[in-house]
C-alpha cells in the first residue's frame, strides 16, 4: 500500500461493496477476564473524513483524564448500545453525535468490522463511516478532551504498526500500537485499526 493515490472515497466504497472473507488480526482479550454472558454490546464509529485538498483521514478522540475507564487514552467515538438503537450503526451514530457533535447527515455508513472484546467487558462492533461535506464538531467536554485526525495512509502503512507485550495480573498480554506524532494510539483502538488495515489490504 505504498501508493496512496488510490485512497479515495470511491475506493473505500468499493472495498465495502465487495464480498470479502477476512479474518481478524485481533479480537481482543476481554474473554480472559469476563464470562461470555457478562459482555455488553457496544459500537464505535471509525470516521473516515474526506477532505478534497488533503485526502482521507481518520478521526479520533482523546478521552478526558478523569474518566474511570481509559481516561486520557485515544479512542473512536462510541459507547454501549441502548435498547432503542436497533443496530450497531445506530449506536455508533448516536454516540458520535453525543460525544463530538458530528451530525449523522454527514456520515455515510459503509459497513462493519469484526467485533472486538475489551477488558472492560464490552463486545464492540466497529462501524466504518465516510464523513463528507462541511461539518462542525462540538465535543462534550466531560468526555472528550480533544478531537484530531490521522492520515489514512499513516494508519495503513505497516511500518507504523507495533506489537508489544505487557505482564498484567499474571497474564502476558499482547497489544498493538500505531503512534502518530504526539499521539500514542494503542490497545483496543489500535486493535480495531489493525482489523481495518487487514480488511482494506485483503
Amino acid at each position: 500500500m505504498s501508493d496512496v493515490s488510490h485512497y479515495t472515497p470511491d475506493w473505500l466504497r468499493r472495498c465495502f461493496g465487495e464480498t470479502r472473507d477476512v479474518s481478524s488480526v485481533t479480537q481482543g482479550d476481554g474473554h480472559r477476564f469476563h464470562p461470555e454472558k457478562a459482555l455488553r454490546p457496544a459500537a464505535v464509529l471509525i470516521p473516515v473524513v474526506h477532505r478534497p485538498e488533503a485526502g482521507l483521514s481518520v478521526l479520533f478522540t482523546r478521552r478526558t483524564a478523569h474518566l474511570s475507564n481509559h481516561g486520557g487514552q485515544i479512542s473512536f467515538p462510541g459507547g454501549r448500545a441502548e435498547p432503542d438503537d436497533g443496530s450497531p450503526a445506530a449506536t455508533a451514530l448516536r454516540e458520535t453525535e453525543e460525544e463530538i457533535g458530528l451530525a449523522r447527515s454527514h456520515v455515510e455508513v459503509l459497513g462493519t468490522l469484526s467485533e472486538y472484546v475489551t477488558v472492560t467487558a464490552y463486545r464492540v462492533t466497529p462501524v466504518v463511516g465516510l464523513v463528507t461535506g462541511l461539518f462542525e464538531l462540538s465535543p462534550d467536554g466531560s468526555e472528550v478532551a480533544e478531537v484530531f485526525e490521522v492520515p489514512l495512509a499513516h494508519l495503513l502503512d505497516p511500518t507504523n504498526h507495533q506489537r508489544n507485550t505487557v505482564l498484567q495480573n499474571g497474564w502476558q498480554r499482547e497489544y498493538y500500537a500505531v503512534p502518530y506524532g504526539e499521539y500514542y494510539i494503542w490497545g483496543a483502538t489500535a486493535g480495531m485499526v489493525m482489523n481495518f488495515y487487514n480488511f482494506l489490504r485483503t
